[in-house]
């Protein structure tokens, strides 16, 4: 038999190694990419000749490729580790270096190997600059031919898809459930085996299993995330679906906890100054606190000096640090009704960071002198040491204005509010000429037990002490973006964009529905928004136009370009009055630091660097805590309303879609859906630019802002879902006739029970 020598081919011949040497591992890369058959270290080693102790020393050689991602094993076969797509999906872990981010592909079959990393450029001119704990559409590039070694560019940054199959374990008469928290999703039967320590209503993560010839889906239990019932806390489901970090590491809490209060060292002592704080009356943090006096300059008479206070968070939390990691990944406070989940641990801002009554407290403070119209003359930053004369209520305050002071505001009526007051009215002076939206959106607030059930919604009562720290913060912030610009430092601002053509042209169809005068001009400003507003309430048509006008405005963000803030109708803006609850507000503390000197924990060159990545992420995680916070207010609503199947309620239509109608409920604010086959006998077509569903046959009419009577037919807690059954009639309007609208609904049978979905 003829003896096997090394192997070769029409087109490569391997080299024929000597004793004690091996290939290259771009030589066996090549090797085994090439020829099919080399899928062994048996092969390897006789295509490239390698026999006695050199074996050893090459199995040793490939498992250390194994190991780094180079060559994939599939049972005892050899092969190279599949290639990355020219553009792919990518997740950059949260714990990346900044200045040097690394990822790795979203989707990775693991009998390929580990999955590869690639190194994510981002250089100035980059359209788009991901950050720490992005998901990005990125276009990649191989840097070698042999050896896969990725580097990429973002091309867009991903919204992450919520955490799936989440939902939480019922027990019945035949076993365990898993009642899904997603609305559309369907309920799936636990087997015995897989439910592991889940007990009856525990929130659980699953591993979806399909079983039987018919394929069907059953759950089985990997993780207890917790029991929203036992801790009080509906807002856990959100939490874990959006993958909001609600426990800090222990390396956060052990610095927190080493963290001492600051010095007089380096401050301006600001505490003969008489600041006090206005806040809600259940608020923990105090993080703004103000003072007002008449100025005395014969020059501007009738005008005022006001003084700002701003816990000064970027003395504690340094650039860099676990404290700093943390709050940049959090990007915000997160406020549900049943609890808070804060950017900071309580040490940090429950106390030090705190403008707590009669103690010293670091503070970026602000001194503004305006004149008798509320126009700014000038102003300037301080880092100070301040101590708060008193912490007041919003209740407190004006109701002592309003005559009826306390023991706490009667002897500060004369000497601090009542110049706190007399500054406001010149605010809002300039800000009347100023003309920022007025739009009338009520927040509802939900108030809960001990035990975390609903007790009552309501919608706090808008007072002048809201609208006096309003515009002060207001003014402060305008303040700071404008020192950062003239210094030429990098900045956060706060932009938001003016509303579309698209949405503007579809407002206009709307309008012109309602018989209502449509604004000529393509660019419109608040003050023609706020015109709009005013005849709408005059011609009796004020809820559905503010619904509409809300709808046509842009979504605020955060970004290092700077076009403007729309709504408040100003050129410049940058939120620097809540550094305990936002990220963006200590990073512009941190630039005001560094323009002005007043500091060496300033903003660094790096972060400068990263400011339209650091934008990106935390207008993300706010859009998250958006989310995360209706979800949880829906979720406790409709816990509220399941005792209330089959009664009546009455609401207006907040939006529609071709599906059906959605409504709002005037008592709690709840959101329903009504579907277009329970609307009556007639056929309903969905007409979007007069945002209505009109009968074909009859006329009748629902639109956007209408008020209706409804009767609730179902409630999904865990999804957060109502359906509704509309009893009110509509308007009658004429017919559209066949063929028109956009949508035809189908009639499905008539149905005379309903029963909910379990």
């Amino acid at each position: 038999m003829k003896k096997a020598g090394p192997r070769t081919t029409k087109n490569a011949k391997a080299t024929k190694y000597q004793p004690g040497t091996l290939p290259t591992r771009e030589a066996i890369l090549e090797a085994v990419s090439q020829f099919p058959d080399i899928d062994s270290k048996r092969e390897i080693a006789r295509h490239f000749g390698i026999k006695g102790d050199d074996r050893i020393a090459l199995k040793v050689m490939l498992r250390d490729m194994e190991n780094e991602g180079l060559l994939a094993r599939k049972r005892k076969a050899i092969r190279v580790t599949s290639e990355l797509p020219a553009v792919t999906v990518l997740d950059i872990p949260a714990d990346a270096d900044p200045d040097n981010l690394h990822a790795f592909p979203a989707r990775w079959d693991e009998e390929e190997g580990e999955k590869p990393r690639v190194t994510v450029l981002a250089g100035k001119d980059a359209r788009v600059v991901p950050a720490p704990g992005d998901r990005i559409l990125a276009r990649i590039q191989r840097g070698d031919e042999l050896a896969p070694t990725y580097t990429a560019r973002a091309m867009k940054v991903l919204d992450k898809p919520r955490k799936a199959d989440i939902g939480i374990v019922r027990m019945d008469e035949d076993g365990a459930r898993l009642v899904p928290i997603e609305r559309k999703a369907r309920e799936m039967r636990i087997s015995a085996g897989d439910l592991g320590d889940a007990k009856d209503g525990d929130l659980v993560e699953v591993e979806v299993t399909l079983s039987g010839r018919l394929m069907i889906p059953r759950a089985k239990v990997i993780s207890v995330i917790g029991n929203p019932r036992s801790e009080g806390a509906v807002s856990l489901i959100a939490l874990h679906a959006l993958d909001i970090p609600y426990r800090f590491p222990a390396s956060v809490i052990a610095e927190a906890a080493e963290a001492q209060e600051a010095t007089l060292k380096g401050r301006e002592d600001w505490r003969d100054i008489p600041l006090v704080t206005i806040d809600p009356h259940d608020a923990k943090d105090f993080d703004d606190a103000v003072h007002a006096e008449p100025d005395t300059d014969p020059a501007n008479s009738g005008g005022h000096i006001i003084h700002i206070g701003i816990a000064d968070v970027a003395h504690y939390v340094r650039s860099g640090s676990a404290l700093d990691r943390e709050a940049w990944l959090r990007g915000n406070s997160v406020y549900f009704p049943d609890r808070v989940v804060p950017m900071l641990p309580e040490r940090i801002s429950n106390d030090l960071c705190s403008l707590r009554e009669g103690e010293n407290r670091a503070a970026m403070a602000l001194r503004i002198v305006i004149d008798a119209e509320g126009n700014k003359k000038r102003h300037s930053f301080h880092r100070v040491t301040m101590r708060s004369a008193a912490r007041l209520s919003y209740q407190q305050a004006q109701a002592a204005m309003d005559g009826k002071p306390d023991d706490a505001t009667g002897p500060l009526l004369e000497t601090i509010l009542k110049p706190l007051w007399a500054a406001y009215a010149a605010l809002a002076k300039a800000r009347n000429r100023r003309g920022p939206l007025a739009l009338d959106m009520p927040e509802r607030r939900i108030r809960l037990d001990q035990n975390g059930m609903v007790v009552d919604v309501f919608v706090p009562e808008r007072l002048e002490a809201h609208k006096l720290i309003e515009e002060m913060m207001i003014l402060s912030n305008v303040c700071a973006a404008e020192t950062l610009e003239k210094h030429r430092i990098g900045l956060l601002y706060r932009v938001h964009d003016a509303p579309s053509r698209e949405k503007l042209t579809a407002l206009g169809e709307f309008l012109k529905s309602l018989d209502l005068p449509v604004p000529r001009s393509e660019s419109l400003r608040p003050r023609d928004f706020n015109q709009i507003l005013y005849r709408a309430e005059k011609a009796g048509k004020s809820e559905q136009v503010n619904e509409m006008v809300l709808r046509s405005q842009a979504q605020a963000e955060y970004a290092p370009g700077n076009y403007g803030h729309y709504g408040l109708n100003l050129d410049r803006y940058a939120h620097f009055t809540s550094p305990i609850r936002r990220y963006a507000d200590l990073i512009v503390h941190r630039a005001l630091i560094r323009a002005l000197g007043l500091g060496n924990d300033g903003l660094t060159e790096a972060e400068e660097g990263r400011l339209a990545a650091i934008g990106q992420h935390i207008s993300a995680t706010e859009r998250r805590a958006m989310a995360a916070e209706r979800e949880t207010a829906d979720r406790l609503l409709a816990q509220y309303l399941a005792s209330h199947i089959g009664a009546r309620f009455t609401g207006k239509i907040a939006g529609i879609a071709g599906a059906g109608l959605f409504v709002r409920l005037d008592e709690t604010g709840a959101d329903g859906f009504v579907p277009v086959s329970s609307l009556g006998t007639d056929y309903f077509r969905y007409f979007e630019d007069r945002q209505a569903m009109i009968g074909e046959r009859t006329g009748e009419r629902f639109g956007i802002g209408d008020r209706v009577e409804v009767r609730l037919l179902e409630a999904a807690p865990m999804a957060g879902a109502l359906r509704f059954e509309i009893l009110s009639e509509g308007e009658r309007v004429k017919p559209p006739g066949p063929g028109r609208g956009r949508q035809r609904a189908k009639r499905p049978p008539i149905r005379t029970k309903h029963r909910p979905r379990r």
